[in-house]
């Protein structure tokens, strides 16, 4: 990287992760509700069954509402009702920031009564709660069993860029091979070349691996489809500050400021404007 030390180039790299894992998922992390930081000890634990104690964290109503309907549930017979409890604790899960659980209750549904929607609805549960877990193991583990959703999926629709796009992210930060993420991304491109979400991944991508001419090239490809797309704006700026060029960085972060007033965003564009003095 020209001009910054490594000690900057860490800086930046940690930043990345925090504020693209994709774009998709990636709900900008510093804009989400404190308790997904606070509940990521919960996410680590082994995925609960419907006997094992509840959560103790958590909105009350949420965790009575999710008692009620783990028992309605261990004692239900007919599986429609049984997949539309299990539904409905997968969105209570969701809504307590448990993500891990979710992605679980989810697949219940699914396996009681199975349909595109179900099986659509938990392979993303999956991959976002692949997102957010921090350690390899569980990150593999979640991002194998959102794959094998999205490729059923993919079955019934293979036109389906959205999923594809997520299932190409699911090889990254696994330990498996990433060029086989990368080929997926390529071909979602191939489909349409101006599907925004792979664009913004293919930007994130040359970034991480500190290649910052494509990174610009494949940004200001999203930008032109795209001019107010934040977080692409964010990685921009920070793929001019790896180049060298603090000016078209500052352009970045200054516009960011422009595009949205969330004093959140304004923080952290506010910050790497600060690094560039």
């Amino acid at each position: 990287m020209a001009h910054h030390g490594p000690f900057f180039s860490a800086m930046l790299k940690t930043r990345i992760i925090l504020v693209a894992a994709c774009a998709l998922a990636v709900w900008l992390i510093f804009l989400l509700p404190k308790s997904v930081v606070e509940n990521e000890a919960e996410m680590q634990k082994p995925m609960p069954t419907a006997g094992d104690e509840l959560h103790t964290q958590g909105n009350p109503e949420v965790l009575f509402a999710i008692r009620q309907l783990k028992a309605k549930l261990a004692v239900e017979a007919e599986k429609r009702n049984s997949a539309i409890f299990a539904d409905s604790l997968a969105g209570l899960y969701k809504k307590a920031t448990l993500f891990d659980s979710a992605a679980l209750f989810a697949e219940q549904a699914n396996s009681f009564f199975e349909s595109p929607e179900r099986t659509l609805k938990a392979g993303e549960a999956y991959f976002e709660a692949f997102t957010f877990a921090m350690e390899q193991s569980k990150r593999k583990e979640l991002a194998m069993k959102s794959r094998a959703l999205f490729e059923k999926v993919l079955q019934q629709n293979a036109n389906n860029l959205d999923v594809k796009t997520k299932m190409a992210l699911t090889y990254f930060g696994t330990g498996e091979p990433p060029m086989q993420g990368v080929s997926l991304l390529r071909e979602v491109l191939a489909q349409d070349p101006k599907f925004k979400p792979a664009l913004f991944n293919m930007g994130m991508l040359s970034v991480q691996s500190g290649q910052y001419g494509k990174a610009i090239e494949w940004l200001n490809q999203l930008l032109a489809i795209s001019p107010d797309d934040v977080q692409g704006r964010l990685l921009l700026g920070v793929a001019y500050v790896n180049q060298g060029d603090k000016e078209k960085a500052r352009e970045q972060f200054e516009q960011v400021k422009k595009l949205d007033s969330d004093p959140a965003v304004q923080q952290q564009a506010d910050s790497y404007l600060k690094d560039l003095k």
